[in-house]
């Protein structure tokens, strides 16, 4: 036989648990906001349940009452910690008025007008509304990628919304499954509210662990300095469009950059002014790409930009851009501000590269070189059929070509 107060001593010790492996979360990723909602949802649940044990002892409505408060601002803070973790405003207003209403009634119909099934509909009401509402972010998340842990939570919430509903049913066809009423039938849902609750919280701590790995992933390929992508981030992108224009035969562009002058800025300014120069760089270089192109460091002062579905004149139009604002920065320096200066290597995928992106990177480091020689702070483009004569002279006549 089940005893529904050992249940809810089961549920409460239970709820407290999964609020310690929350604060823990918490403590050790103070960032991650949707943490603060759950624990605190864990630990609300936990006194609710508390609250309405004390019920067996006080002959009191009190008790119950705060029961009631507990479980339904628990799951107001579950769909808040929901709707955080999608980075979405928590809509304090919303829930607020779902628990206000919700007790309320409960109020109203238990001491105003004493009526067990509306009383129960308005408690029901209060726990499933918030969850429901949260049902959309999980299963359709704004990313469009569901993951396992989502996945979990939204079939979770799912099976809790029908139980509610078949107690609410229950009780407008006359079946007392109120927990005045005892027996095993209330039992029975207590149990499985309960596994469901565990469950929900097994899902959430899911999502978290999908989050976590997914920016320790992001971290792997990033630049720590300027936050833009990094050796082996290029890379993977550079191979991916070497294997996507020779599948389609639609040609891509690299640039190749290099800061004039750095290691003079390094040993006359320190390591600390040249690594304010690649972060302004980068913002600078930024705002003169197109959506799509990417943007990465491939150490020290160099850097490349992967340019999608772009030919050789659109790639020597781009530099030309980077060029030219790095320029206009540079005259506008005033005091002790320091110029930068740079020179770019362009260069375009053809059917002789194939799927090696260092050949390609080959080519765009030849017309770097190039600018190089022809007096730096300046761009060259990759000319695959170079003058018999060593002298680089068609890589300058390229770059005032394409300017």
């Amino acid at each position: 036989m089940l005893n529904v107060p050992t249940l809810w001593t089961v549920f409460a010790v239970n709820f407290m648990a999964l609020g310690l492996i929350w604060a823990y979360v918490t403590h050790s990723y103070p960032k991650f906001a949707a943490a603060r909602f759950w624990m605190a949802s864990a630990f609300v649940a936990a006194a609710g349940a508390l609250a309405a044990l004390v019920r067996l002892f006080v002959a009191s409505p009190v008790p119950l009452l705060i029961g009631a408060t507990g479980v339904v601002a628990a799951s107001c803070l579950a769909a808040m910690g929901i709707q955080r973790f999608y980075d979405r405003p928590v809509s304090w207003r919303v829930m607020a008025a779902t628990g206000v209403l919700s007790l309320g009634g409960v109020v109203f119909f238990m001491v105003g007008f004493d009526h067990m099934q509306l009383r129960m509909l308005s408690y029901t009401i209060g726990q499933a509304l918030p969850l429901a509402l949260s049902l959309r972010l999980l299963l359709s998340p704004p990313e469009g990628r569901v993951s396992p842990g989502a996945r979990l939570s939204g079939i979770v919430i799912l099976a809790t919304i029908a139980i509610f509903l078949a107690r609410t049913v229950g009780n407008l066809l006359g079946h007392d499954f109120s927990a005045a009423a005892g027996g095993q039938t209330h039992a029975v849902m207590v149990l499985g509210l309960l596994f469901l609750s565990m469950t929900l919280n097994f899902g959430f701590l899911l999502m978290a662990m999908d989050r976590l790995r997914g920016e320790v992933a992001d971290l792997a390929l990033l630049d720590d300095l300027t936050g833009v992508a990094n050796r082996r981030h290029l890379l993977q992108r550079l191979s991916e469009e070497c294997a996507r224009s020779e599948r389609s035969g639609e040609p891509f562009s690299l640039l190749v950059i290099d800061l004039d002058g750095f290691k003079t800025i390094n040993d006359t300014y320190g390591h600390a002014a040249g690594d304010d120069c690649l972060r302004h760089f980068t913002l600078m270089a930024q705002t003169r790409l197109r959506p799509g192109d990417m943007l990465a460091r491939t150490g020290g002062d160099e850097f490349c930009v992967v340019l999608p579905s772009s030919g050789l004149r659109e790639a020597a139009a781009i530099a030309h851009r980077v060029l030219e604002v790095c320029r206009q920065d540079a005259v506008a320096c005033i005091g002790n501000d320091i110029p930068i200066a740079i020179s770019i290597g362009v260069a375009e995928w053809d059917r002789g590269i194939g799927q090696f992106p260092d050949r390609l990177i080959a080519h765009a480091d030849h017309a770097l070189y190039a600018a190089k020689k022809n007096g730096k702070n300046d761009f060259a483009v990759y000319d695959p059929a170079p003058p018999l004569s060593p002298e680089p002279a068609g890589f300058g006549a390229a770059a005032r070509k394409f300017a």
